[in-house]
């Protein structure tokens, strides 16, 4: 069967409710925190109220003596460094000599109840040496530049966050140049320049963090936890415990959301599992929400500057990309984080010459991370203002200069990301009609706009996170002679409902009901290694893993069926839980006779699948950032109105298509598309992670009282059109849906505001108080009527107050693209054939 097959299909693209569901409404799913085990202890963590600090001393004398305490742990305990990144592995279960945020841990204890673990995590004495703290990308670009070991006598060692990285507080620097940048600048007719910058916001999920960890009575330790990568939390298990991985067990809880910001090995899990094995008790942890935001490992604050040339047409002949991270405390994913500000400009539209310069720096605040989209929206917002504004000085519409310089299907870019199927016009064409904006664009009352906006996204990333040549993804597929058939992947769903994608797949296969097919996932001892849920990876990755062992499984029962009844191979169907001959339905047999068959000719069925990406075609350095198996597109229309009294916008409704390859359940596709527009529209227009005190290391809203985000009467009304245009790639051709529709909305947003009230906001956020610092600046302080101004009337202006700091960018890497006869000049030929 091949995994774009074109013939009706019978579960695949059709409306299912997820195999979880009836759990989930009834309350009966137990997520981590629900769990409760004989003779539990509770964990508590203490965490420090400074910034940036040596620590001199930590007295547990207190808290030992409390009733109720049965251990207390510092970092001393647990000595080695681990992190998600092998270039990064700098943190630790518990601070050993140093803090480096408000909220960083130092030490825990667990007790019998909840109660006595907080008084005694409270009991516990620490000293601190107050170290000065850097808040912001440009205290740490300018801060100590020395690099070496610590304690050699140069007091400014002591102030860096890190001894490793770059220099001083920089973590890394990237500079690279596909093709001849300037050039291409001086064959561009029109070059502009630009600043933006994108605050930091964090997940939100509804489920806090937690972990519950518990040893056998033969020594194992098994780790429940609220995880999304259950394989990495495993790797750091065996790391920081110095234990062999085949002694733990890690199980992903059902996950009350993730949106990555539960992809890191976390320093809870370590906590727990270590005072499991000291009592020998289970022990539980949960953060409060408090703690999450401390936890973090959100979206990075990220200042850019973005210089394009582009032909009097609109094309784009080059473009120069710089982005400054702040990266918090730690380094978490940020490595990969500064490469993807700059991997995926390049799969939407097409630049022949391609320099990108990034760099991200330390700072002594919570550390961020992977959130959805992972560093991709950031530039995408840029991207797209800029593009509008090089429209409107072109005197070309919006659309237009979108539509007419579109990548093409199966072509290879200027970084060597080649790039398949491609849906992105028809998700223009779509938005465009449907909300009617060539009729509404620039024609609107004062106060009311629309906007454009368009983005693409990956579906898996193109490597692991530990290079090496296994596969990604694996499936065992179990059959028993009863008929029921057992999925068992190590995947884990985070509400996307990758459990039911895995159900539907091989029922389609199989001719049989999901809902009789008992998924089992995310057990590191029951199921084969998966990597993880992000990147978008589990529909296309663990579904083509499915589909593999489905099919080996369908084979085997064909064999069979065909040697008992002489019915040609070509002949045999499964549908409605039967095998049948197609030009004889009657005859045939249930399904569960067919898998008897099977066994008594093959013994017990059992079938294996596994997936491997393609490989990544780029031998740069860097170049494992952005390669995927396939690429999502996303275009958006968005009408606001902008009350020039208050500056107050509202979103009234969004039209947006997505090229999702092909749905397989349309329904939970079109569920993804508007949960990212809901996330999206918070992250336009109000969330921040703010700071304020000691110098602006201490979150000003660690509450979900205070931390603003939509509800139901922020939330707009949204059209959703799904673009099916299968990639070979995907299992029945489909791809990701879950982190791509959220990249065009902070920028149509932006758009619309421009056409709505004149002002460009450069900024992410887009809140009252910078719409009416714009207007003033403008002269429209009250209304457009007071301050002269003619109604509908779109003069340019904008709001954005950040400089780009100095910085000396190295060299940057010279790679000579495709069509210059780089490394993929023959992978060049194969697109040309492809697309032929």
């Amino acid at each position: 069967m091949s995994k774009t097959n074109p013939k009706p299909t019978r579960v695949v693209g059709k409306p299912y409710r997820k195999v979880d569901a009836a759990a989930k409404v009834m309350g009966l799913t137990k997520f981590a925190d629900d769990l409760v085990r004989p003779r539990m202890l509770y964990c508590k963590i203490l965490r420090s109220p400074v910034p940036h600090a040596l620590i001199k001393k930590i007295e547990t004398s207190q808290a030992e003596k409390l009733a109720g305490v049965v251990a207390v742990l510092t970092g001393q305990l647990l000595p080695i460094a681990y992190g998600i990144l092998p270039v990064s592995e700098d943190e630790h279960a518990l601070c050993i000599d140093k803090v480096r945020f408000v909220g960083d841990p130092v030490a825990a204890v667990a007790a019998l109840d909840e109660d006595t673990a907080f008084e005694a995590m409270n009991a516990i004495e620490v000293e601190y040496e107050p170290l000065p703290s850097f808040s912001s990308i440009p205290e740490s670009l300018s801060g100590p530049k020395s690099k070496g070991p610590a304690g050699n006598g140069d007091e400014s060692e002591s102030w860096r966050i890190h001894t490793y990285g770059e220099s001083g507080n920089i973590h890394k620097v990237v500079a690279l140049e596909f093709g001849d940048v300037e050039a291409g600048f001086r064959e561009a007719d029109r070059v502009r320049e630009d600043v933006f910058f994108y605050e930091g916001s964090t997940h939100l999920p509804m489920e806090q963090h937690a972990a519950l960890a518990e040893v056998d009575g033969d020594g194992k330790l098994c780790l429940w936890s609220s995880t999304q990568t259950p394989h990495y939390v495993h790797r750091a298990l065996a790391k920081v415990l110095e234990m062999p991985g085949s002694r733990i067990r890690v199980i992903a809880t059902p996950n009350g959301g993730g949106f990555g910001g539960k992809s890191d090995p976390f320093q809870h899990e370590m906590i727990v599992a270590k005072l499991a094995l000291m009592t020998g008790r289970p022990v539980k942890v949960t953060l409060t929400r408090e703690e999450v935001f401390y936890a973090h490992r959100g979206r990075h604050p990220v200042l850019m500057w973005v210089k394009t040339g582009v032909k009097k047409d609109g094309a784009i002949t080059a473009m120069h990309f710089r982005t400054f991270l702040d990266g918090g405390a730690y380094g978490s994913y940020g490595v990969a984080s500064t490469y993807y500000t700059g991997a995926l400009q390049t799969v939407t539209y097409p630049i022949a010459n391609y320099k990108f310069e990034g760099v991200r720096v330390f700072t002594n605040k919570p550390p961020c991370g992977p959130k959805r989209g992972h560093g991709t929206p950031q530039p995408r917002f840029a991207l797209e203002v800029q593009l509008d504004k090089i429209a409107a000085e072109l005197g070309i519409d919006p659309v237009t200069i979108r539509r007419d310089h579109l990548i093409q299907p199966n072509s290879l870019t200027a970084n060597y990301l080649r790039v398949g199927s491609t849906g992105l016009a028809a998700c223009i064409d779509k938005v465009v009609e449907a909300s009617g904006f060539k009729k509404k664009f620039g024609k609107l009352p004062y106060g009311q706009g629309v906007g454009l906006a368009c983005g693409s996204y990956l579906s898996g990333a193109g490597l692991p996170i530990y290079w090496n040549n296994m596969p990604h993804t694996g499936v065992q597929l179990r059959l028993d002679r009863q008929g029921g058939v057992c999925v068992m992947c190590g995947s884990i769903d985070i509400g996307q409902g990758s459990d039911s994608i895995l159900a539907y797949i091989v029922a389609e296969v199989l001719g049989i009901d999901p809902f009789d097919i008992r998924v089992l996932t995310a057990d590191t001892d029951l199921t084969p290694v998966d990597l993880g849920s992000y990147s978008s990876r589990v529909t296309l990755m663990s579904g083509n893993a499915a589909l593999q062992a489905a099919e080996r499984a369908r084979d085997l029962l064909v064999q069979a069926f065909t040697e008992k009844y002489g019915v040609p191979v070509s002949r045999v169907a499964f549908a409605d839980g039967r095998v049948f001959d197609v030009e004889k339905p009657e005859a045939g047999i249930s399904f569960a006779q067919a898998v008897q068959l099977a066994e008594t000719k093959f013994g017990t069925i059992g079938t294996v699948g596994s997936y491997t990406p393609p490989v990544s075609h780029g031998k740069y350095k860097g170049a494992g950032v952005g390669p995927s198996p396939a690429y999502s597109y996303t275009a958006a229309v968005a009408e606001v109105q902008v009350d020039p009294q208050t500056g107050i916008v509202r979103v009234d409704r969004i039209w947006i298509a997505h090229d999702v390859g092909k749905s397989i359940n349309p329904a939970l596709v079109m569920g993804q598309v508007e949960g990212s527009v809901y996330m999206g529209l918070g992250e336009a227009l109000m969330e921040e992670m703010s700071y304020r005190g000691n110098r602006n290391t201490v979150h000003k809203f660690p509450s979900l009282l205070e931390y603003k985000s939509p509800t139901t009467l922020e939330m707009c009304d949204v059209k959703t059109f799904l673009i099916e245009d299968p990639d070979p790639q995907g299992p029945f051709g489909a791809k990701e849906v879950g982190q791509g529709p959220l990249l065009p909305v902070p920028p149509v947003i932006a758009n619309a505001v421009y056409d709505a009230v004149g002002v460009r906001i450069d900024e992410i956020p887009i809140t009252p108080d910078k719409v009416l610092a714009a207007l003033r600046s403008k002269g429209e302080e009250h209304s457009p009527q007071e301050a002269g101004v003619t109604l509908g009337t779109r003069e340019p202006h904008r709001y954005g107050p950040h400089t780009i700091p100095s910085f000396d960018w190295p060299d940057p890497v010279r790679v000579r693209t495709p069509w210059e006869g780089g490394d993929g000049k023959e992978l060049l030929r194969e697109a040309v054939h492809a697309k032929e």
